[in-house]
């Protein structure tokens, strides 16, 4: 069975951004493939940060994981910063990746740009996500298109790895992305970790104006009540041709129409299409008809929520569990590695 690795920083409780835009996939994923889901909390400290903080976002962005439905008896769900094998395989990669790639990384430039010193975890952070994948020697990584950069990064740092010290075959291969299981073994020792594209298009925040995020508040909480949601639903930026009731409008330029794409049902999405260009309901009527659709499915999953936060000692023991398993994989990898390079 093909193997996925994917992570997501510690940011506190998902948002809808979030849930569309990666959580709500891996749910599927899980049933599909060998999975392996990590808080990267680790990535989270390039910027300054309350370690108290920290420790609460975290736990959230877990509880939230597990109550969107990732199941901890389908897939490995851990805290990066419990499988130290993530840190000593990126300083392994650090050795063989050129600065001159690490500069040209698009995240590097927009966030360097901000920053008058530039920490060295800004400039090396996709050489942690390499190590986070080919730890786990992952085939498949679910990803959106802003992140494809950063796994050719990864693809490439295989490569280079491979080429410098796969000198013989890995002593435990396992087998290539395929169900067949008379496919021959990889033919290097890392993988070369190709993009599974997430669905979802991009999610705009409410202001309509970037992508939905925390800094810029701009986001509905997927744990969020009710009444918060439909408060915040409300001014959110619709077409702006749509000045009066009577204007028709274009549901493509529209971002409650792409949110409706995500959480109502087809014939519903297109009704809300031809509503909107033949002006025969106005943004409010809209709005609340995705009101209605996002409860419906945000509902059970703050009933999980209520159930898990109830319990914690369970989450801390599926968490241990998922990082026990992760770590065992992970030294596995680390074994050969240093095997191959001399180190042992």
């Amino acid at each position: 069975m093909a193997r996925i690795f994917s992570g997501i920083q510690p940011s506190g409780s998902l948002h809808i951004g979030n849930y569309l835009g990666a959580v709500k996939n891996w749910v599927e994923l899980q049933h599909k493939y060998e999975s392996f889901f990590c808080v990267v909390d680790y990535h989270a400290i390039t910027v300054p940060y309350e370690p108290a903080d920290l420790r609460a976002r975290t736990a959230d962005m877990a509880l939230s994981l597990l109550a969107a439905g990732l199941d901890p008896s389908k897939c490995t769900l851990f805290v990066q910063s419990m499988v130290p094998e993530h840190t000593e395989l990126a300083w392994i990669f650090n050795t063989i990746t050129p600065l001159g790639e690490l500069e040209r990384q698009t995240q590097f430039k927009e966030k360097a740009s901000r920053e008058e010193s530039v920490p060295a975890g800004i400039l090396n952070y996709p050489v942690l996500q390499a190590a986070d994948i080919l730890l786990y020697r992952a085939d498949l990584v679910p990803v959106g298109e802003d992140q494809v950069q950063h796994l050719e990064l990864s693809r490439e740092i295989a490569r280079k790895w491979n080429a410098r010290f796969d000198k013989r075959p890995a002593t435990s291969p396992r087998a290539k992305p395929t169900h067949d299981s008379s496919a021959s073994p990889h033919e290097s020792f890392f993988p070369e970790p190709k993009a599974l594209l997430t669905p979802s298009r991009r999610i705009m925040g409410l202001d309509g104006q970037a992508k939905m995020s925390k800094s810029l508040g701009n986001t509905v909480e997927l744990l969020e009540d009710p009444a918060s949601i439909w408060e915040k639903l409300k001014p959110a930026v619709t077409d702006p041709a749509r000045v009066r009731r009577t204007d028709p409008g274009t549901p493509e330029i529209c971002n409650i129409y792409h949110l409706h794409k995500a959480f109502s049902p087809a014939a519903t999405v297109e009704h809300v299409a031809v509503q909107c260009r033949t002006a025969g309901w106005g943004c409010i009527d809209c709005k609340k008809v995705l009101h209605e659709a996002m409860e419906k499915e945000l509902t059970p999953i703050r009933a999980r929520a209520k159930e898990i936060a109830a319990n914690p000692k369970k989450m801390k023991d599926d968490l241990a569990r998922g990082a026990e398993h992760a770590r065992v994989e992970a030294q596995k990898t680390m074994k050969e590695v240093k095997q191959k390079m001399g180190l042992t």
